[in-house]
Formats: structure tokens, sequence, C-alpha cells
């Protein structure tokens, strides 16, 4: 069993470390925080998120027939929702609900 000054070091080396790694993102974003390409990340990214989800949830979804209801309703609803509250995380919410309530009554077999 190690002596007690060697576990005390060791606990206080890992205190530091997961200090330091708590504390270096907040230290490497403070100059970033009044960078104009950060600002216009702000505003374009949710946008891109948005469109790249979309590509991802219908990528695989039919064009017709009774199999493309419940991902062309859940985006009617996420889109609808969107419009309606301008919340994001509704929006996801609401949309994922329809889609899989939509997917497992329609489909179940």
């Amino acid at each position: 069993m190690p002596d007690i000054p060697y576990a005390v070091a060791a606990i206080l080396v890992a205190a530091a470390v997961t200090w330091g790694l708590r504390a270096l993102p907040f230290a490497a974003l403070a100059p970033l925080r009044a960078s104009g390409t950060v600002r216009y990340l702000g505003t374009v990214m949710p946008v891109g998120v948005m469109v790249i989800l979309v590509a991802y949830c219908l990528r695989d979804a039919p064009g017709t027939g009774s199999r493309a209801v419940a991902p062309l309703a859940a985006l009617a609803v996420t889109v609808g929702l969107h419009l309606w509250r301008r919340n994001a995380l509704l929006s996801i919410f609401g949309g994922t609900a329809v889609s899989v309530l939509l997917a497992s009554a329609l489909f179940a077999q």
C-alpha cells in the first residue's frame, strides 16, 4: 500500500490537472468573444445545423406512398412549431415525437 505522502501528492496532481482542464476552455474562449468571425458563426450555425438535420432525417425517406407520411408530417410539424414559437428545442422534440408516433402507429408489424 502506498504511503500517505504519495497518495496525497497523487490526489493533488489529479485535482490540479482536472481544474486546469476545466478552466482551459474559458481561458481560450475569452479572446474569441470579441471576434467578428465567432459572431458570424453564432448567427449562421443554427440554420446550418437545422439543414443538416433535415437532410439526415429525410435521406432515406421515400418520396411517395404511405411510408412517406411519417417523415413528411414530422417535417411539417417541425416547421410549423418553429414558425409559431421560434424555439429550436420545441421544434426538434415535437417533430421527433410526431415521427416516432406515426411510424409506430402506421407501420407497427
